[in-house]
């Protein structure tokens, strides 16, 4: 994944080429459909069939079209969200979406696409606010603590690629976010007292839109079964889709995209519902929290 090859746009295997291509090879293997008929309706090969269907390449909307025509999908809201998907893979690649003018993004710039087309997103975190609920403050302290910075004047455009995210929780069709938090999140000092009493605020806040669920994990709940890592499952309109799993660590980010690591994670997530508090519960802690600091 050089940054000299002419060719990278053609060549690569992007998250977002993988899920659109899984889709694709889904909806051909659930009507017993062959590469070989999807080639002719492409008047192509096979092998670009595969290509596609391993996101190697870019797709085009009348590609798009055709395979969904072949396969039976008559549903306009499944195809247009399949040429959305489409359409930021593209840009992902020739580096065009809103997120390429954020170069501090760069270890985030798959996921960030993703959750520009995704229509859901269920996130635990043990140990951070979730990004999309972080204040500019909490985003820096994070960011100085981390101490990966030699230019110290690079973190303010950081913040601020970080904060544009959050622009996905607005608007006429804004993202459905499930959050869970444990409760070690609303306890850690981030940045101070002052940083810590703005972003509980916000998390009061955010948590009153209608496309926002936040619950807390109390201490009382003790063991779970995500204990060790944060995770984020990114969803999709089309009825029957994988969903994608997104973990950072220390180093790199992993994606799971799998048909038996994924659906583990959406069962861990439900398992996790059921031991936090409710809604208004969870304010009321993290009102609690406010008040002590």
């Amino acid at each position: 994944m050089g940054g000299t090859n002419p060719d990278r746009g053609k060549t690569v295997s992007t998250v977002l080429g993988r899920r659109l291509g899984g889709e694709l090879l889904r909806m051909r293997l659930q009507r017993k459909q062959g590469q070989a008929a999807a080639a002719k309706a492409l008047t192509a090969s096979a092998t670009k069939v595969a290509k596609m269907e391993r996101g190697l390449v870019p797709m085009r909307d009348p590609d798009i079209r055709a395979l969904c025509h072949l396969y039976g999908e008559r549903d306009e809201t499944v195809i247009e969200r399949l040429l959305e998907l489409a359409a930021v893979d593209r840009d992902r690649r020739k580096a065009k979406g809103w997120w390429s003018q954020h170069p501090q993004l760069a270890s985030l710039l798959e996921y960030v696409a993703l959750e520009a087309v995704a229509t859901h997103i269920r996130t635990w975190q043990h140990s951070l606010v979730p990004g999309l609920l972080q204040t500019p403050d909490y985003v820096r302290a994070l960011a100085t603590g981390a101490g990966f910075w030699d230019d110290p004047a690079a973190i303010d455009p950081f913040v601020e690629s970080r904060i544009a995210r959050q622009i996905r929780l607005e608007g006429e069709q804004p993202l459905h976010l499930s959050a869970v938090l444990h409760e070690s999140v609303l306890r850690q000092h981030i940045g101070g007292r002052d940083v810590m009493k703005q972003q509980l605020s916000r998390l009061l806040d955010v948590a009153k839109q209608p496309n926002v669920t936040l619950q807390v994990v109390p201490y009382s709940a003790g063991a779970h079964p995500a204990m060790t890592n944060g995770f984020s499952i990114l969803s999709f309109a089309e009825p029957g889709a994988l969903d994608v799993v997104h973990m950072d660590t220390t180093l790199t980010a992993i994606w799971l995209e799998d048909e038996i690591d994924t659906p583990r994670h959406g069962r861990s997530f439900e398992r996790l519902t059921e031991l936090t508090l409710s809604p208004r519960d969870s304010a009321q802690l993290i009102n609690a929290s406010l008040k002590e600091l």
